[in-house]
């Protein structure tokens, strides 16, 4: 049940019009009253003998009775409450008793006998509109302070009463959602995206990794959009609006969005803070995960994906062990990953990618004051990805590919614990619905590696594979029999070897690698370990040269039909 306090008007009957209109897509079906201030205000959608302005009189009445000098200009209250797709069709009474509730939670009229005069008018199926004018019966002006949050909080006593959706309560953090106008005329256009959320995802993508106002703009520009400047008289930039090229008003004008009304965190001032908060000594010292630092043989793509996987692994040390203000700084900048990684990642992933950033963005933003510098190594990584350029979908791109969305699992997962820890209800739900799509993006990318892991450990000899699962047993024994059972095995244990021709102790790396983080959520723990060494170990992340140099020449052409029914089991994160 989601309750919608509009803009405040000046014309009662010019509401009314529309309540009763047709629509601007001729959507509105049989409009008629459900419920009224007094339950007998005149319904000109079914009483052939009412009228639209018999309506308007009674209902702006009692402000016809104050003295011209004292009536508000904008008089006229508005309340839209709609319904979730995956509600029941309520009733006409069941609509009117919800008016009503509204009413008397937002003000309007709380009973007393003196309130506002209110009509609620149905014309279609899953929500319903009140008009009210906002002057009392005794002449004073309502007490409707806050009307909007006291709207959402009585919207969720109603869900639970009706046995209806419940919706995550909000905390005014979100972005401004798209007008019913900007609905109609997207859908018009045909448009998948209203122009804002378009804008939206553009400005968001255009931030990961920039480092000042030039880069910034200059992606902008980039990307095709239109961009206005606010500048002061000195000469100062104060502001920026963005519009699309193909989004014309009715003077065939581009229409503008400034930053601000994308999303909080994309006006000017915002977005320059990303900028000009240096790094903290804590993050620099206390939080460097030494022993996973990147070769340097590892350059273009596949090592920013590498180092991204050692700032990414950094940042959850931080949500582990940090205060509120270092952690709530972590939820922005990985969404800035996100979009890298969306952007500069293969076709085969990109499509969930952004999805997943696109959702995942309501989870950056809260009430918890940021403590900003200790998200640097974060901002750092999306810059290397956008800089080192789009990554094959194969090799060792596409293998790195899915070692970073691996960790970026992680670090959503970490994020939507947090957010529910702080009860910020919206920003852990969207952060758990990110961690799905990155289950999906994973998959894709993770299918090839980790196969090319699995035929590589099933072609190792019997007395090697023996080896392999002492050392499993020498480092985890409470887990050792669940893991030697996975469909994942073959890929540790190829993983193992090349540890140990590495010069690693297999063990030791393998015991450091499982305390490393809880194992319990694992799909394929087998999987998460094996990564966790390649990473640890900075061996390749894609074996297909050496899978062609140990397979056997009778081999060479030939999969099991079996493998691909279990790596497609087997490449999931936790």
């Amino acid at each position: 049940m989601i309750p919608s306090i509009h803009k405040q008007g000046g014309s009662t009957f010019g509401l009314l019009n529309y309540l009763y209109g047709k629509g601007t897509r001729e959507e509105h079906v049989d409009p008629h009253l459900v419920a009224s201030f007094d339950h007998m205000a005149p319904d000109p959608g079914r009483d052939t003998n009412a009228a639209m302005e018999d309506l308007q009189q009674l209902l702006d009445q009692p402000l016809h009775l104050l003295a011209a000098d004292q009536r508000p200009k904008t008089h006229v209250w508005h309340c839209s409450v709609r319904a979730a797709p995956d509600d029941p069709t309520l009733t006409d009474e069941q609509w009117g008793e919800i008016a009503r509730r509204m009413v008397a939670a937002t003000g309007i009229d709380p009973g007393d006998g003196a309130g506002c005069r209110w009509a609620a008018v149905r014309h279609a199926d899953d929500h319903i509109h009140i008009i009210a004018t906002l002057v009392r019966e005794d002449g004073r002006r309502p007490d409707h302070h806050r009307s909007g949050k006291r709207a959402q909080a009585e919207a969720r006593l109603i869900e639970t009463d009706y046995d209806l959706h419940r919706v995550n309560p909000g905390d005014g953090t979100a972005a401004k959602r798209p007008t019913s106008a900007e609905r109609h005329k997207a859908e018009r256009q045909g448009r998948v995206t209203t122009p804002r959320e378009e804008l939206r995802a553009t400005v968001r993508r255009a931030v990961a990794g920039a480092q000042g106002e030039a880069e910034f703009f200059g992606r902008l520009a980039a990307a095709g959009v239109l961009i206005r400047k606010r500048t002061a008289p000195s000469g100062d930039l104060l502001g920026y609006k963005v519009a699309l090229l193909d989004d014309r008003n009715q003077d065939l004008e581009p229409v503008f969005y400034a930053g601000s009304t994308l999303a909080p965190d994309l006006s000017l001032p915002r977005i320059r803070k990303r900028w000009t908060t240096p790094q903290p000594g804590a993050e620099r010292d206390a939080h460097i995960d030494a022993s996973a630092g990147p070769d340097p043989r590892w350059t273009g793509p596949a090592g920013a994906r590498r180092r991204a996987t050692t700032a990414m692994w950094q940042a959850l040390l931080v949500i582990d062990q940090g205060t509120d203000g270092q952690i709530a700084a972590h939820p922005s900048a990985a969404g800035e990953v996100l979009d890298a990684l969306a952007i500069t990642s293969a076709d085969h992933t990109r499509r969930e990618l952004r999805e997943a950033a696109r959702v995942f963005e309501r989870a950056t933003r809260s009430h918890t004051q940021a403590e900003r510098g200790h998200d640097h190594s974060l901002r750092q990584a999306a810059r290397d990805l956008i800089h080192s350029g789009p990554a094959l979908g194969h090799g060792e791109d596409g293998a790195t590919t899915a070692m970073a969305i691996d960790m970026l699992f992680f670090l959503v997962t970490a994020t939507a614990h947090w957010h529910a820890k702080k009860n910020h209800a919206q920003q852990a739900a969207a952060a758990r619905q990110t961690a799905q799509h990155l289950r999906t993006a994973y998959r894709a990318a993770a299918y090839n590696p980790l196969a090319n892991l699995h035929r590589r450990g099933q072609q190792l000899a019997q007395p090697r594979l023996r080896s392999q699962a002492a050392h499993v047993w020498q480092a985890m024994p409470e887990l050792a029999e669940q893991i030697l059972g996975e469909p994942g095995w073959p890929a540790l244990a190829a993983t193992l070897t090349d540890t140990q021709a590495a010069g690693h102790n297999p063990a030791s790396l393998l015991h450091e690698a499982a305390a490393r983080r809880e194992l319990d959520t694992a799909d394929s723990i087998s999987d998460v370990l094996a990564w966790r060494l390649i990473r640890m170990a900075d061996l390749p992340a894609d074996s297909a040269q050496m899978l062609a140099s140990t397979r056997p020449a009778s081999s060479s052409r030939h999969v099991p039909g079996a493998l691909a029914d279990r790596s497609q089991q087997r490449g999931r994160p936790r």
